[in-house]
């Protein structure tokens, strides 16, 4: 859906891109991480033709990105920009309108999304007399009232609270199911976890770290196993160097080249084992592992 080669882009002296390459697969959700000003802004508002880039190229479909691609593009600023003394439906209208929808089509796609965000009864309250969380939800509609292949969410969750957060969450996947190729920049790592199939991360402008979940989670297993084990009968070898939280001991392997079946059945002898689970970072922890790596370096 997006190839992104070689994109570079500079403020004066300071440098927000070096030669990013990206690739965002169809009818995927793909996690654009990083630190606040690591670059994240600046590559979105290149791919919405904001700004351009120094060099690099960007293509979407295989087509070099150029003004006909804006309508192929749904949009969701960090910083909102609702019309604050227009009416919900007549700030509705009008974004729908300048997505190219017919005043028909408009109003039908509109009372669909009010209806479906639960919202219909506030549709002729100004935006200025919306909560944050109802005004994100307008925001929201309009972003994706005109059906995008290409949606590019920046911080979609803010504002809400745990059960509209959750009502976009469910939103957000729908639109997925249904072919919806969407970019989410966040700094929820949670939601990351939760949404993402791909993620890419950027920090000092350069790209790093690229892949799946799956292969980026594996990338950093520490090989630590938790392992609870009750009616201990005699103590853990000491040069084992296991660490102990309550019942459960974490071991690091390799343990004198033993392997976890090895462990495992070496560790019946000193009680009943109840839990035996290797221990996966989170992305929350990848994520600052990286951040202080990359500035370290």
């Amino acid at each position: 859906m997006l190839k992104i080669e070689k994109l570079s882009k500079s403020y004066n002296a300071t440098k927000a891109l070096s030669d990013v390459d990206l690739e965002v697969s169809k009818g995927i959700i793909f996690g654009l991480l990083g630190p606040n000003g690591a670059g994240k802004t600046t590559l979105i508002r290149i791919i919405n033709q904001i700004i351009d880039s120094d060099s690099g190229s960007i293509f979407i479909n295989g087509e070099l990105l150029a003004p006909k691609h804006i309508a192929q593009i749904g949009y969701l600023p960090e910083e909102r920009g609702l019309y604050k003394k227009m009416s919900v439906w007549d700030q509705m209208i009008y974004f729908a309108r300048l997505k190219g929808l017919s005043s028909v089509d408009a109003k039908s796609k509109i009372n669909h999304w009010l209806d479906r965000l639960e919202i219909s009864n506030w549709k002729q309250k100004k935006i200025e007399d919306l909560s944050k969380g109802m005004a994100q939800k307008v925001q929201f509609i309009s972003t994706v009232i005109h059906n995008p292949p290409l949606l590019i969410l920046d911080e979609p969750f803010s504002g809400f609270d745990p059960v509209n957060a959750e009502i976009i969450k469910n939103e957000i996947l729908a639109l997925k199911e249904k072919g919806t190729t969407v970019i989410l920049s966040t700094h929820r790592m949670e939601s990351v976890e939760l949404l993402c199939d791909q993620v890419a991360m950027i920090n000092r402008s350069k790209k790093i770290l690229d892949g799946t979940i799956k292969q980026v989670k594996s990338s950093f297993r520490p090989e630590v196993y938790s392992i609870t084990i009750d009616h201990l009968v005699q103590m853990i070898p000491k040069e084992w160097a296991a660490k102990q939280e309550d019942s459960s001991f974490h071991f690091t392997l390799p343990l004198s080249g033993k392997t976890p079946n090895q462990l495992l059945h070496e560790l019946m002898e000193y009680g009943e084992i109840m839990k035996f689970q290797e221990v996966i970072p989170s992305m929350e922890e990848i994520f600052i592992h990286q951040v202080k790596a990359s500035e370290n370096g």
